[in-house]
Parts: structure tokens; C-alpha cells; sequence
């Protein structure tokens, strides 16, 4: 039995050895989602009532340029006022988080995709960006001990949040089988079946939702609809609900959805 068992750990260890470096490996969730807003104020008491704090701010002089609104210790909400009227509003990036940044970086260059070199970004942690074949940007960060992300683990956390975790978010697409095709076979997603969900790579289980439409979504997982409901309805806001989420309009019509 003895003799069986060692055979077969050196066989399973002989297959992981000879498996390509897998970018999922250090890929821990979702670690923000940025909007653009019409107006900073509303959108800031928007996410303020459900709970949502902002936990600091980047200015140029005395306009604010960026507010970071925590959802929790990992993860965050961006809110970039617009500063003239052709902007669109809405999703303007999703930002995943790696343990270990150069090595998704060395990897995705391996793979042939075209990603910006690792570098510090202005609150202190690393961070790489890339495209999407729509032109979208996507971000990849890792946290580093002294950015203002590290330093304010523990504060900022709502005692009244709806929510304690950001399980998605929704990007809107003109070619969703093409985008598909590229998260899905590029950056190693995995397709849910046929639906519009492609689930990251790692353990997070959190996803990103393509949809041929204009509305952009966040989705936040909760462990009771009915009490959601009710805590959302009596913040003032209007709900819509279904068996599987209930859904709020923030002030730039971005679909947030509560999903059990």
C-alpha cells in the first residue's frame, strides 16, 4: 500500500511539474471597479447610504480627481467625476488583484498579450494594465505594505453595510462572442455555460458578466434577499427583485445587483 501511495504522489507530482506556470495561481479576486460619475457628491451618498465609506481621495488642487469608496479590506469602489460632457459614464475598468504581479506579467508575456510594464501607482501598490479587443481597459494590482490600501486595513469598514463582498461586476460589450472568446481563452476565465458570466481565474468564484447592452453592474453577494430587500427599501431606495438578486439604479444608472 505503502509502495502504491508513493507511486502515485510521484506521478501527480511529476504531472504539476510539467504543467505551464498558471497566471490563476496568484489571481485572489476582484479588487475594485471604477466609474465614471456625473456628479461625485451624489454618487459618493449613493454608496455613503448603503453603508460604504470613503476611506481617501486624490485632488489636483481642490477638484477631486478620485474618490475610493471600501467595500472592504480587498476590495474597493472608484469614483472618477467626469470633467466634460462628451465623457461616457458608467464602467471604466475592472481591476484584479495578483499575489505576485511580475509573474502574471512574465506570463502574459509568454502568452503574446500586450501589457504595460509592472510599475507603482499613485496610492502605493503595483499595478499593470492591458486592453480588451474593445479598447476597455483592464488593470491587474498587487497591494504593497505602506500603500494607503495596506495601511488602512481594519478602518473604514461600515458598521451598516449591505454587503461585505463584491462577487462581480458587468461590462458591456458590441461583440460579446469576441470578448468572450478573448477573456476566456487569453486570460484564462472559464465560461459559466452559455450565460454571460466568465468566472476568474483562482478560487475567488468572482466574475465578470458580458452583456451587449449599455448598462455597466456591480454584483454583491448577501445571505438573505428578503432582509436586503427590506434594509434597501427602507434606506429610500427603490428596488426591483427577483428569486435570485435585488437590483438598485445608482444615480448614473449602473445596475447593482444583490445576489445570494
Amino acid at each position: 500500500m505503502e509502495w502504491k501511495l508513493c507511486i502515485t504522489s510521484l506521478l501527480c507530482a511529476a504531472a504539476a511539474w510539467a504543467q505551464p506556470v498558471n497566471q490563476a495561481a496568484n489571481q485572489t479576486g476582484i479588487a475594485h471597479v471604477a466609474f465614471r460619475v456625473a456628479d461625485l457628491e451624489a454618487a459618493r451618498g449613493f454608496y455613503k447610504k448603503l453603508g460604504f465609506e470613503q476611506f481617501f481621495e486624490m485632488k489636483q488642487g481642490e477638484r477631486t480627481t478620485e474618490a475610493f469608496i471600501k467595500i472592504n479590506d480587498r476590495q474597493f469602489i472608484e469614483l472618477y467625476p467626469r470633467t466634460d460632457a462628451s465623457q461616457a459614464l458608467g464602467l471604466m475598468h475592472v481591476c484584479y488583484e495578483s499575489s505576485d504581479l511580475e509573474a502574471l506579467h512574465a506570463d502574459y508575456v509568454k502568452r503574446g498579450l500586450t501589457v504595460s510594464e509592472v510599475r507603482k501607482a499613485g496610492a502605493g501598490n503595483l499595478l499593470m494594465t492591458m486592453k480588451d479587443p474593445e479598447g476597455q481597459t483592464i488593470e491587474y494590482t498587487q497591494y504593497m505594505p505602506g500603500s494607503r490600501h495596506f495601511e488602512d486595513r481594519g478602518k473604514h469598514l461600515g458598521a451598516n453595510r449591505v454587503s461585505t463582498m463584491l462577487m462581480g461586476a458587468t461590462a458591456p460589450a458590441r461583440d460579446r462572442a469576441a470578448l468572450r472568446i478573448f477573456y476566456v481563452d487569453r486570460l484564462g476565465f472559464t465560461a459559466i455555460g452559455m450565460t454571460s458570466a466568465l468566472r476568474m481565474p483562482g478560487v475567488s468564484g468572482q466574475e465578470l458578466h458580458v452583456v451587449e447592452t449599455a448598462s455597466s453592474g456591480i454584483q454583491f453577494s448577501v445571505t438573505d434577499l428578503k432582509h436586503t430587500a427590506a434594509v434597501l427599501s427602507g434606506l429610500g431606495l427603490q428596488t426591483k427583485g427577483t428569486a435570485e438578486s435585488v437590483i438598485v439604479i445608482d444615480p448614473d444608472g449602473v445596475v447593482i445587483s444583490f445576489v445570494k
